[in-house]
């Protein structure tokens, strides 16, 4: 799980759009995304790392 730490909000996003997302504003700097499968992910715009539970989480349930 190690490729999983120090991932940018920017990263992410472009990740989950490229794996089929749609990119939908949220409040403030939030984006969410909407995959395939109806699952709607919900990342800040702010510029640190992204918890890896919050990966986690939503990367375990987009297989």
């Amino acid at each position: 799980m190690g490729e999983l730490r120090d991932v940018r909000p920017t990263e992410a996003i472009r990740a989950l759009l490229a794996a089929g997302g749609i990119r939908k504003p949220g409040k403030g700097d939030h984006v969410n995304i909407k995959m395939p499968n109806g699952q709607i992910v919900t990342l800040s715009g702010v510029r640190e790392p992204i918890k890896i539970g919050i990966l986690k989480s939503c990367c375990g349930r987009l297989d």
